[in-house]
């Protein structure tokens, strides 16, 4: 592989992660704008899941928080914690309308998490956690003092 063929293949993964990312973030705000705004169609479709009027209310300000972490630089590891907000809010929102038999409505959630799992496969190293070597592992175990 020459210098112009992997140039290419980074700038499409910067690509694929930038337009997944801003797919789901474009969702989530929506979603919250959606939620904070008790707009009445979604009131209703909360309400058919059995949540309580209050639960929009906290998923909104969660989602808007999770669209920040996302999109702001640095601040890797609560990206992590964002990523891992979103998937749990995704797969809640699966198993809900599963347990409702809302079949059909499980297909966005289910989407928006393949996206979601596409921005954090191919999101840049500097958007990541630093990984600590096996060597360095190893080093904490070896003097007892736990990792951290």
């Amino acid at each position: 592989m020459n210098a112009t063929s992997a140039h290419k293949i980074m700038n499409g993964k910067k690509v694929t992660y930038w337009v997944a990312t801003l797919i789901v973030c474009g969702f989530m705000a929506f979603n919250a704008v959606s939620y904070l705004s008790h707009e009445p169609k979604l009131m209703a479709a909360f309400a058919s899941l059995g949540y309580p009027p209050y639960f929009p209310m906290i998923l909104g300000v969660a989602k808007l928080l999770g669209v920040l972490a996302l999109l702001v630089p640095g601040l890797p590891r609560l990206k992590e914690w964002a990523y891992a907000g979103f998937t749990f809010t995704f797969l809640g929102a699966i198993f809900s309308h599963l347990a409702s038999n809302q079949n059909q409505a499980v297909l966005m959630p289910a989407a928006t998490l393949v996206v979601l799992v596409i921005s954090y496969v191919f999101r840049p190293d500097f958007r990541r956690v630093a990984i600590e070597s096996r060597a360095e592992v190893n080093a904490h175990i070896a003097s007892g003092v736990p990792v951290r």
